[in-house]
């Protein structure tokens, strides 16, 4: 069956009336055009930022639709206003037409009907998806995403080393300790909660504990201060060793390049696998600098863009999510020159011709190839996040 016929039956029988929901794709870009979306999304990276800039020209140009750039710091802020917003019986308007979001805060909007949807697999470049071998796109942080969201990107933790002070970097936890005591100041995490330092510790507990598995539950179904118990020993005695003593923490991925720049740290950390090519092309780094990853796997996960419920432009939002799922954006975002972002898209099912955007994008310096990249290891149910979170600044905040 057509999906717009199945989507046509939905709406009949259920009385679901969302105008964005039924009606054909044509019609979803006919009505897109001249509507302007507030697209909430981490302003943080001007690469990223100019990316998004780029997008946004591109959908003004084909499409007639304006979009809004709200740059933002914590994106749980922005899930605050919105759920305030339904409290107030804002059902429409809304100040937010689409969000970059992941985790915790789409379990949240998710679990409070904050989401418009579902509509991921009716935008048409929802077909090029690579759910196959991409599990992670169906779950974000074990919570089904149910067509609540739309896919935009790829991630995995990964290390960074100058190689003119680190010529075989520590290939696990246990090594990173021994690493530090003999290199003491020489490595760090950002402060808790930044996502780069609750990622750090997230890998940390997965590595330490017996059985990893535990943590694909809810926090509440286990005994977390004996799960917990390898972590907190662990960063005890990483501490001492740490940048300044562990008497402060970098405030971000921003802060931890420039120590690793200035070499007042030898070993850094990002959840992008080109975030080491891009700074160094962007003159951020020296050409000495390498990728690495722990032998045993690290976190990655995808990162999604959702609706909400009371956006005032859906037809738009659609539009957009659409395109920046097209070859041309996706291959443009993989750009390490670029962004360096890898994409959620399945290239060996586009035809050739898109199939070249790919392989024109330049290979990275210091990036790992996938085959280097090695296990992709899951990420903990995201109640873990807030408990840990709590945890680490009640033992080490100053």
């Amino acid at each position: 069956m057509n999906r717009y016929v199945w989507i046509a039956l939905v709406c009949f029988f259920t009385g679901f009336n969302s105008p964005a929901f039924c009606q054909s794709w044509d019609d979803i870009v006919k009505n897109a055009s001249g509507q302007t979306i507030y697209f909430n999304a981490w302003g943080g990276s001007q690469p990223i930022n100019d990316y998004i800039k780029w997008a946004s020209d591109q959908v003004k140009k084909d499409y007639g639709i304006q979009v809004n750039h709200v740059k933002v710091t914590d994106i749980s802020e922005v899930v605050s206003r919105i759920l305030v917003e339904k409290s107030a019986n804002r059902h429409t308007k809304g100040s937010v037409d689409l969000m970059w979001i992941n985790g915790e805060n789409f379990k949240a909007m998710k679990e409070n009907r904050l989401l418009f949807g579902p509509f991921s697999h009716l935008l048409p470049n929802y077909a090029l998806v690579d759910t196959k071998n991409k599990k992670n796109l169906l779950f974000d942080f074990t919570v089904p995403v149910d067509h609540m969201e739309s896919p935009w990107g790829m991630a995995q933790l990964v290390f960074m080393y100058d190689t003119r002070q680190v010529t075989a970097p520590p290939k696990s936890m246990k090594e990173l300790l021994d690493f530090a005591r003999s290199n003491p100041g020489r490595f760090t995490y950002p402060a808790i909660p930044e996502f780069h330092g609750t990622t750090f510790i997230k890998q940390a507990l997965i590595e330490l504990i017996d059985d990893p598995d535990v943590l694909n539950r809810p926090v509440a179904e286990s005994d977390f201060e004996a799960v917990t118990r390898p972590l907190w020993q662990f960063l005890d005695q990483l501490q001492p060793y740490l940048w300044r003593k562990g008497t402060t923490y970098p405030a971000g991925a921003s802060q931890m390049l420039n120590l690793l720049n200035d070499t007042e740290i030898f070993i850094s950390l990002s959840f992008n696998p080109n975030s080491a090519s891009n700074a160094i092309e962007n003159g951020e780094l020296p050409d000495t600098v390498r990728t690495y990853v722990h032998s045993g796997g690290t976190i990655g996960n995808a990162h999604f863009l959702g609706i909400p419920f009371n956006s005032s432009a859906k037809e738009a939002a659609m539009v957009f999510a659409n395109f920046l799922l097209s070859p041309k954006a996706q291959a443009r975002k993989s750009n390490p020159k670029i962004w360096g972002d890898p994409t959620v898209l399945d290239i060996n099912q586009l035809p050739a011709s898109q199939k070249k955007l790919f392989d024109a994008v330049p290979k990275g310096i210091a990036t790992l190839t996938p085959e280097q990249l090695g296990k992709t290891l899951p990420e903990p149910h995201s109640s873990w996040v807030r408990a840990l979170e709590k945890e680490w600044l009640r033992r080490y905040s100053k």
